[in-house]
């Protein structure tokens, strides 16, 4: 079977909703044994149970990534029971504002999940996947390390530094065996998005969702399952050649617009 994860265990932060709930499914399907880092255990648990229900196989691990104490001795739990083949640092939070209107408590937030986080869990992952020669790391990117956006000067820095790090760890350990990628969203259609819209546009939901779908040259928002696809097969075999790399799923945002 191609993209098989069979025998790989994986462990995925933020995979209880959005685009961390389809990766964990998607991985779990594909015979990953998934661990699921959250704060929010709640989704988390109803993830696990749709695994399940499908014949996969996953736990539930209540972290908070900005801890590095907290995602050592997680990360090592794991390591000691099955190993770490698939790290997805896919936890992550937004933020709306340009310089002057981005408070010193609102930039340290964006970066302590979103830089620090990954960091973390890159730290406390390498030492295992370089003890058997092999390993795998994605790191959720955006549009937005790339070029710019309005009123995302917090969430740009945070996004950029994930990029750089994958590049960084990636020449790091080329010779250890592990492969360190990006994937870059634009849009994707997450319940982060039917909430935001919900709060900000209220009785404009449906105007606002088809304004942010138009932005996207091809018309329409990602959906979590594509970027989860992507995320499969930069973590199988199939993609043994590839590192290094930064893989936009952006409808033709990054080339096409302007």
């Amino acid at each position: 079977m191609k993209f098989s994860l069979k025998n790989k265990t994986a462990i995925v932060t933020g995979g209880g909703s959005g685009i961390g709930k389809a990766i964990s499914k998607t991985l779990a399907g594909q015979g990953a044994y998934v661990h699921i880092l959250e704060l929010n255990v709640d989704n988390a648990e109803v993830t696990k149970s749709e695994i399940e229900s499908d014949g996969g196989k996953a736990a539930v691990h209540q972290c908070n990534v900005v801890n590095q104490t907290d995602v050592v001795e997680v990360i090592n739990k794991i390591a000691e029971e099955s190993g770490i083949d698939i790290l997805i640092n896919n936890a992550g939070i937004a933020h709306i504002g340009n310089v002057e209107n981005t408070p010193e408590a609102d930039l340290d937030r964006v970066y302590s999940v979103n830089v620090k986080g990954v960091y973390n869990c890159i730290f406390a992952s390498v030492p295992h996947m370089k003890a058997k020669k092999n390993g795998v790391i994605i790191n959720m990117a955006s549009i937005a390390s790339s070029v710019g956006l309005n009123d995302r000067f917090a969430y740009s820095m945070s996004k950029g530094a994930a990029l750089t790090m994958t590049y960084s760890v990636a020449k790091d350990y080329i010779n250890d065996g592990i492969r360190c990628n990006c994937i870059s969203p634009a849009r994707v259609h997450t319940p982060f998005v039917d909430g935001f819209l919900k709060n900000n546009y209220p009785g404009r939901e449906a105007e606002m969702f088809e304004k942010l779908s138009q932005t996207q040259p091809i018309g329409r928002m990602g959906k979590p399952q594509e970027v989860a696809d992507l995320a499969l097969f930069l973590c199988s075999d199939e993609a043994s050649f590839i590192t290094g790399t930064d893989f936009p799923i952006d409808g033709g945002f990054i080339k096409l617009n302007g």
